[in-house]
């Protein structure tokens, strides 16, 4: 069975400066090499060994910007949560594989507790969010129940 995202993974190889150009990369992914380097006290080749290496381990996911969702039409966020009718390996993947797909979605959390996923959602209105949860959410047979909860503000911490 293949792992999923965030299960714990063998990164016991993974040493003080591997970790370090994590750190360093998870607080700036557009660090120049050079400036990486610099930080954690290695060469410049080395470091852009080691990044490549953390890269094909799977340590590091990938690179992205962080942009502001209202310079994109979507000003409205929220975190829609979702109570699954039923909880066969089969039905959880199958809402999963499709709630990535819909439209606005920006991030998928299947969680333990009285829900069974939070959909982070972007939106360019309360009328728009309003379609989404209407016309993907509550006609979806897998769906039991949603409540939505609207941001009013987002805050990136370091970890």
């Amino acid at each position: 069975m293949p792992a999923a995202p965030n299960d714990v993974r063998p990164f016991a190889g993974l040493d003080d400066t591997d970790r370090a150009i994590l750190t360093e990369l998870a607080a700036d992914g557009r660090l120049p090499n050079n400036a990486l380097a610099e930080r954690v006290g290695v060469a410049p080749s080395t470091c852009l060994t080691r990044t490549r290496a953390l890269r094909e381990c799977g340590a590091i996911r990938g690179f992205h910007a962080e942009v502001d969702p209202a310079a994109v039409g979507l000003p409205l966020q929220a975190l829609v949560s979702v109570r699954l009718t039923a909880h066969e390996r089969a039905a959880v993947d199958a809402f999963r594989a499709r709630s990535v797909r819909l439209p606005g979605v920006v991030s998928v959390f299947h969680v333990a507790g009285a829900e069974d996923y939070v959909l982070h959602v972007r939106a360019a209105s309360g009328d728009a969010l309003r379609d989404f949860v209407l016309d993907h959410l509550a006609v979806d047979p897998a769906v039991q129940h949603t409540q939505t909860s609207l941001i009013f503000e987002q805050a990136r911490g370091m970890g």
